[in-house]
């Protein structure tokens, strides 16, 4: 990787390895020696003065565009109530209000639990001639003022809140600025994300985002190694072009990647959409009370046999169990591995599926404590099973830590707090039974890595504290005090 350089890194501590310093020998990009009194001439030295070294942290689900797109929208996660959420439109459109014709945007409402409905009279009296769009916090929904329904093509909707596809195409509607504004936003926060010691993330961005990568790293975006994903609308292209899972994007020193093949077969758990066995407290008897599917269990079987004999690897997203077994019953008629994206709600007899498929459980615990009371709500009586961390290990299945940013943050750190602790904001632990132990946390964000061994590629993340000792609370908030990616530094903060 050009850049990189040798550098001696001394009195260095090694995560999940004896606590005594070492000196630790980076070389070509790659760790070349481990030992004590390396001889360091000839070399850059940076001494960590006893600091923790580990691997560098991935994270396994990220909608890169959306995420830096939301760091500027209006933050709608503390509305408790429609009404709650309208009071801070209005309050932004008196501060603030967007330059002729642009569209307030606001992110991040959950709804499942407000005492009141979002409806499009409640917005228009606060917003007035503003379209006024507002995207829920999983993505899966969006609430419209009526000049907005009007804008994008529904303005007979009676409530003007709209979930699945509709809010999908809106949400990619309202994100549309120009390559240089979008890309400088990444830019940010793909620094950010260094600076909280990622090397890498997978990409699942709804639109094809490969090419765009290819063009951030030719013009010096390079902070974040990147794979990046592709849905059956994008399908046709990528086999065309002859791309496989895990090919290098030429051009990219290295960077980029083809990532999988995502496909949604379900909807989430706040819009009531994703697809369970029992129905959802309160809505037994209606059409949808076990949620939805998007695709039927032949379209995904046909899907998931093309891709993997294109070469990429299939990403499934599926919350509800009914949706996770029916995705299990595609991988096995396939024969392919692949992964699961979310996995949130399980029957006890798909746990070991998990490990018998070579089938990935890719998973977000911030959305645990996200979801909580929700689940608690509408999955009653079935939350034993649902964000069941400990039982896919204890099958046998390989675990995958990710953000599902924007949903939650970019930050492995709370995803391994929340997984560990099942706890926040002070709050007793949420099915404990369900922690996992710290090393699995760290190894399911780390790409199986927990220590730093010699000949691997120098990923590294230097910290103030041993990630698999400390508190939840603090593992929550880690100093990171610098990040190595292949051998030269993204983030540094050491003199």
């Amino acid at each position: 990787m050009s850049g990189a350089r040798t550098v001696l890194l001394t009195t260095a501590r090694l995560v999940g390895r004896s606590s005594e310093p070492v000196d630790v020998l980076v070389e070509d990009g790659a760790v070349s020696a481990i030992g004590v009194g390396l001889a360091a001439a000839g070399h850059d030295v940076v001494d960590l003065d006893g600091r923790w070294l580990g691997p560098g942290l991935w994270d396994s689900h990220v909608h890169m565009d959306q995420w830096a797109l939301v760091r500027r929208r209006l933050d709608l996660s503390s509305a408790t109530s429609a009404a709650g959420a309208a009071s801070l439109v209005g309050q932004r459109l008196r501060a603030e209000p967007p330059a002729d014709g642009r569209p307030l945007i606001g992110y991040g409402f959950q709804d499942a639990l407000w005492p009141d409905a979002p409806a499009r009279a409640l917005l228009d009296s606060v917003s007035g001639d503003v379209p006024v769009v507002l995207v829920s916090n999983d993505l899966h929904a969006v609430w419209l003022n009526s000049r907005a329904l009007s804008d994008h093509g529904h303005a007979e909707h009676p409530t003007g809140l709209l979930c699945e596809q509709p809010a999908f195409t809106v949400s990619s509607a309202v994100s549309a600025v120009s390559d240089d504004q979008l890309d400088a936003w990444v830019g940010e926060a793909a620094a950010a994300a260094a600076a909280r010691g990622v090397v890498g993330i997978v990409d699942l961005e709804m639109t094809p985002s490969l090419d765009r990568w290819a063009r951030r790293v030719a013009g010096g975006m390079t902070a974040l190694r990147v794979e990046a994903g592709v849905y059956p609308q994008g399908l046709d292209e990528v086999v065309a072009r002859g791309l496989r899972t895990g090919d290098v994007i030429a051009g990219t020193d290295g960077l980029v990647a083809m990532g999988p093949f995502k496909i949604i077969t379900d909807g989430s758990l706040n819009t009531r959409t994703a697809f369970c066995h029992e129905p959802y407290a309160g809505l037994e008897g209606s059409a949808e009370a076990r949620g939805i599917m998007t695709v039927d269990r032949d379209d995904l079987i046909g899907y998931l046999r093309r891709a993997s004999s294109a070469g990429l690897v299939p990403a499934v997203h599926a919350i509800g169990d009914a949706a996770n077994a029916q995705a299990l019953d595609a991988f096995e008629a396939v024969g392919c591995g692949g992964s699961i994206e979310h996995a949130q709600l399980l029957d006890t007899t798909d746990f070991a599926r998990f490990a018998r498929l070579g089938v990935v459980a890719s998973v977000q615990p911030e959305h645990a404590m996200d979801d909580r009371d929700i689940a608690d709500r509408l999955w009653t009586g079935r939350t034993g099973r649902a964000f069941a961390f400990e039982s896919l290990v204890a099958a046998g299945a390989t675990l995958r830590l990710g953000s599902d940013a924007p949903v939650a943050p970019l930050d492995p750190w709370v995803s391994m707090a929340a997984a560990v602790s099942r706890a926040r904001d002070g709050r007793e632990p949420w099915h404990p039974e369900q922690r996992l132990v710290a090393s699995v946390a760290l190894a399911a964000s780390a790409r199986g890595r927990v220590s730093v061994e010699a000949e691997a590629v120098a990923d590294l993340v230097v910290t103030d504290l041993d990630p698999l000792s400390v508190a939840a609370d603090e593992l929550r908030r880690m100093p990171v005090a610098a990040t190595m990616l292949g051998g030269r530094w993204t983030h540094m903060t050491l003199g």
